[in-house]
């Protein structure tokens, strides 16, 4: 099966477990996965500090390593930063960028709003980020997706789709081998799911802008509260070529029951 063939699963471990916690988590993946013979491809992204443990645990599997984010310049006095050539030389194949997360951007929050500049993404901080995971040989998951308000404005495509282009418009860098991640913000750790209908419509959206760009190689994923019981309706979707997960990806169970249905 060729890779744009293959639907992709990203497990977003975000800021969770201990080492010992991740090294089991990911052996009991990708052993589990070794032995049902998954069609997906696999990805899973641990917080910095358990890279090393999670990669060593994946070793000699077809499970791959991805990071939560990076920072765009190569290296210097960036304090807390990652670049993506360590990330690289971590043994990371994927990076998620542009998180709403990171973007402080969230489904449902009791963070002080005085606080969300930690969150700092913008349009351009991402820009960049997408443009250096390339360039340092990583293969990006672009995140996109509209607020609960901008939806309700009907702003939904608008928002999307000034995302995506924001990130494309004058990338000089190869992205065939990128994903694009629909996740409506306010699915995001919310337990609500959007209409597989309306998400496929999403995803439609995206293939449209990522084709105008000559990116027909390049996946679009659904992510937001994605669960063991709705992945099915998604995937059964033509349009949705996989999905980000964040909580069911840390019970080994729910997270390859998701894969199996891929």
């Amino acid at each position: 099966m060729r890779e744009a063939d293959a639907r992709l699963v990203v497990g977003n471990w975000k800021m969770n477990l201990t080492q010992a916690e991740a090294r089991h988590l990911a052996a009991a993946v990708a052993t589990a996965l070794r032995a049902q013979s998954a069609n997906a491809e696999v990805a899973l992204c641990p917080a910095f500090p358990l890279l090393g443990v999670v990669r060593e645990a994946l070793r000699g599997t077809n499970v791959l390593l991805g990071a939560q984010d990076l920072f765009w310049e190569e290296h210097g006095a960036f304090t807390g930063k990652v670049s993506g050539a360590m990330l690289r030389d971590a043994g990371c194949e994927y990076c998620i960028v542009g998180h709403s997360e990171c973007r402080g951007r969230f489904g449902r929050s009791s963070y002080d709003p005085q606080t969300l500049g930690f969150f700092s993404d913008t349009d351009e901080t991402v820009r960049r980020k997408f443009a250096a995971a390339l360039q340092a040989g990583l293969r990006p998951i672009l995140c996109v997706g509209e607020t609960a308000e901008e939806r309700a404005q009907g702003m939904a495509d608008e928002v999307v789709e000034a995302q995506v282009n924001g990130v494309l418009l004058g990338l000089r860098e190869d992205a065939s081998r990128c994903a694009v991640a629909y996740e409506p913000v306010w699915a995001i750790g919310t337990g609500d799911v959007c209409d597989p209908d309306e998400a496929e419509r999403m995803a439609a959206l995206i293939r449209d802008v990522l084709e105008r760009r000559r990116l027909q190689s390049a996946r679009v994923l659904y992510g937001g509260s994605v669960t063991p019981d709705n992945a099915p309706a998604l995937f059964a979707k033509p349009g949705i070529q996989g999905a980000l997960v964040g909580g069911a990806s840390l019970k080994v169970e729910q997270f390859l029951n998701i894969v199996k249905a891929a």
